[in-house]
């Protein structure tokens, strides 16, 4: 720990003494290194998140001759890092002003002397607009499929918010879950059943039940005429019956049918709900319904079961729906609530800004350093991810160092995503090292392991190791190891490969779906095979498939690819009017993308408005294509900086350099001279 806390106290003096001496007086800068001391895990990501925070704005107003160019540096500055200049002598315990800003606990440390107006003392605070993010950190997280990694008790695997993370949905199909078993008592307990392991009947010794056969023989009836029905034949609804159905409908993404049937059981008085069963009903309205729907049934629950449990199972849909201004609202509703600040709901923001805005995880982080909340192993997977997606690999390997130093070991999880951040940042032999490790001595007994490795091994452009794997699994592969080869194969442009890996996927399942249709269509997408992809779509409708968001956004690529960007308009435009869900933000941006190549500002600008139609909240990353549109036509971009900070955001160093290209008041020496 002393070796962590040593280097990271090297580095702070490097970038206080040689980047910002301008800025810091002595007394900051010793401020500044006690904070490394005393907050190590924290420290990682202050160095990095506020910093390059401070070094943007101060090249903006620099550039830009801001005779306010002071004070506007000082508001950048992350409140983080005010909290604790100003606080850390007193421990950091009580606030000199408190500024309730939409994340509860986390009321702004100020200090009232300050000489910045207070406007400026408001400006970086918890919001609800999506974050801005230097160009270095503008990884949009379109579809890291993180939010799957944590979820509370009676939340289901997959969102369908159809938002930027819903691209790693793979997982097997019921009959394909050898650990179905292992699963049920969380299950269980989510909806308050009490039978013990080893017990008659247990769920550890059955995998269906006779509710949920009757339930899949009647698709088309609704569950409480098919339960009607089945209990008039003399059936008997028991929890364990109950909870056995609702985990299989669960599994099966059936969350309409699951919803009924928590419906039916609470409106027959056929078991008697508690806590847990509440929330599972409002996280089940919030995927089938939406979260306000959810939010709405909340208000509706017994008061004495309307605790912690169900308040945080909103705030996971909301943090799944990506709704900042939601989350927010809900995470300082359950503090005036006096409900404790959990490990759980700080992970859901950190889950948050991870994919809205990185800086904000330093906030996140000193909330818990105050609360004495100590971080879970979810928490680290977080941390380590976000260095990873901004090829921070030292700090990366600080954030597992701290980790272990707290005793906890990286599960599977968290090594396949070291191994996948290693092959990214091109440390190949890291990389590599860590895939062998989760192998282990013998493949075949850590079969699991194979849909970990066959991706990791593509992106390494290993072709031997994929087929040294895949011969392994093709016999008789899993669900999710044919999906993971499928988009292995198209990694190492194997389309045949990858089209035979997708067949023995369709020998597997009986009824595809458009999950599974969707991973040869993004191989297809990505080498612009656009006939290819046409036929394999026909084929989806042929088999009846419902499309959703993630289909949309390979079928987007695959005509923007081919350079039929209209055409790829026209489709995000019609899936927008089916109302099955949110297109993902990927989707938008990759047709904004190319008019903005165009020059054509119309379409671009359309694009910009469809965005926020949709809900998305205004990022940089959005201003800098749209911009570019501007740049590209060879037009003014007239309040520009004003429609900026309209949204509260404000230009990085990049896109201050696009803004003074489309400055329409700013004439070089030749074009005076062509005029």
């Amino acid at each position: 720990m002393w070796a962590l806390r040593r280097a990271s106290l090297h580095l702070s003096d490097w970038e206080i003494d040689v980047t910002f001496g301008e800025l810091f007086s002595e007394e900051e800068k010793k401020l500044w290194r006690n904070i490394y001391l005393r907050f190590p895990l924290l420290s990682i990501f202050l160095s990095v998140v506020t910093y390059r925070s401070v070094v943007d704005a101060f090249t903006v107003t620099r550039n830009r001759g801001l005779s306010s160019g002071t004070g506007r540096i000082c508001c950048a500055k992350s409140d983080v890092a005010k909290c604790c200049l100003e606080n850390y002598n007193a421990g950091i315990i009580e606030p000199q002003e408190k500024i309730y800003d939409g994340l509860l606990p986390s009321t702004r440390f100020f200090n009232t002397s300050s000489s910045f107006p207070k406007s400026h003392r408001e400006v970086r605070t918890f919001s609800s607009q999506a974050g801005a993010k230097s160009n270095g950190e503008d990884n949009d997280d379109l579809e890291d499929g993180f939010s799957e990694l944590e979820t509370p008790l009676g939340v289901a695997e997959e969102t369908t918010s159809g938002d930027e993370n819903d691209d790693d949905l793979s997982r097997s199909e019921l009959s394909e879950e050898e650990g179905v078993a292992d699963d049920i008592q969380n299950e269980l307990e989510a909806f308050g059943a009490e039978t013990a392991v080893g017990e008659k009947n247990s769920p550890r010794t059955r995998a269906s039940s006779a509710m949920t056969k009757a339930i899949l023989a009647a698709p088309a009836s609704s569950v409480s005429t098919v339960l009607d029905k089945w209990v008039e034949e003399g059936n008997e609804v028991t929890q364990t019956e109950a909870t056995l159905t609702m985990l299989h409908l669960r599994k099966r993404r059936m969350f309409g049918k699951a919803l009924e049937l928590s419906e039916w059981l609470e409106s027959t008085k056929r078991l008697e709900f508690v806590e847990n069963n509440y929330a599972s009903r409002v996280d089940l309205i919030a995927k089938v319904r939406g979260i306000y729907k959810a939010e709405d049934y909340l208000k509706q629950i017994p008061e004495s079961f309307r605790g912690e449990l169900v308040y945080r199972t909103l705030l996971a849909n909301c943090v799944s729906a990506t709704n900042v201004k939601k989350s927010e609202e809900l995470f300082n509703k359950m503090k005036t609530l006096k409900f404790p600040i959990t490990c759980f709901s700080c992970n859901q923001l950190l889950l948050l800004y991870k994919r809205t805005d990185k800086r904000k995880i330093a906030d996140v982080l000193l909330l818990m350093e105050k609360e004495n909340i100590k971080p879970s192993l979810f928490t680290y997977q977080v941390l380590i991810d976000v260095k990873g997606q901004n090829n921070d690999i030292t700090e990366m390997e600080q954030v597992v160092e701290t980790m272990k130093a707290e005793g906890l070991e990286p599960n599977s999880q968290i090594k396949a995503s070291l191994a996948r951040h290693y092959a990214a940042g091109g440390f190949k032999d890291k990389s590599e090292a860590i895939l062998k490790e989760i192998e282990g001595e013998d493949i075949k007994k850590n079969r699991w392991a194979c849909q970990y490795l066959i991706p990791i091994y593509a992106s390494l452009g290993r072709e031997d190791e994929v087929e040294r794997i895949w011969n392994i699994c093709e016999s008789d592969p899993r669900l999710n190891e044919c999906m993971a080869a499928v988009d292995a194969w198209g990694q190492l442009k194997k389309i045949e490969n990858a089209e035979a890996a997708f067949d023995k996927l369709l020998e597997k399942v009986k009824k595809p779906t458009s999950k599974h249709f969707t991973s040869l269509l993004k191989v297809y997408a990505n080498h612009k095979m656009l006939a290819k992809g046409k036929d394999l779509v026909k084929r989806m409708a042929e088999s009846g498939c419902t499309l959703g968001p993630l289909t949309w956004d390979a079928i987007v690529k695959l005509y923007v690819g081919a350079g039929e960007v209209e055409k790829a308009d026209s489709i995000l435009s019609k899936a927008v009017k089916q109302r099955r869900g949110r297109p993902l933000f990927s989707s938008y941006l990759t047709i904004m993308d190319k008019y903005a190549s165009r020059g054509d500002i119309h379409n671009t600008e359309k694009m910009f408005l469809m965005m926020r139609q949709a809900g998305y909240a205004s990022r940089l990353r959005q201003f800098q294509t749209l911009l570019q549109a501007y740049i590209n036509a060879k037009t003014p971009a007239y309040g520009f900086s004003e429609r900026m900070k309209a949204d509260n955001l404000f230009p990085n160093k990049a896109l201050a350099g696009q803004l003074a290209r489309a400055d329409a008041f700013k004439k070089s020496a030749v074009a005076d001279l062509l005029e």
